[in-house]
């Protein structure tokens, strides 16, 4: 069975991500890029922690953020959280919460 991070790296390859504005802002506070994200993802070995959604907002009643942190090709350590979804029987991965320098 494929593992939960290679079903990421893969949508991530294929473009199937979604970056929310909250993640941007961080993003952009923080001086980092959407290729220093990805590449961090696709560097990373294990997926740090998975946790539950509290949103309200969320679709299904189990949903799943995974917290992933991994450096980019330049070594520069981030933090990223999002979560995994079908659309049209493809995975997407949204970058919901943040992605940010680790500190």
């Amino acid at each position: 069975m494929e593992t939960v991070l290679k079903r990421i790296k893969r949508a991530l390859i294929k473009g199937r991500y979604v970056f929310s504005i909250k993640a941007r802002t961080e993003m952009e506070i923080d001086c980092i890029t959407e290729t220093d994200v990805i590449e961090s993802i696709l560097n990373s070995v294990a997926i740090y922690k998975k946790i539950r959604s509290q949103s309200p907002y969320r679709k299904n009643y189990r949903e799943y953020l995974y917290i992933i942190m991994g450096s980019n090709l330049d070594g520069l350590p981030i933090y990223s959280k999002g979560k995994l979804v079908k659309e049209q029987g493809e995975d997407m991965y949204y970058f919901l919460i943040s992605s940010k320098k680790a500190l």
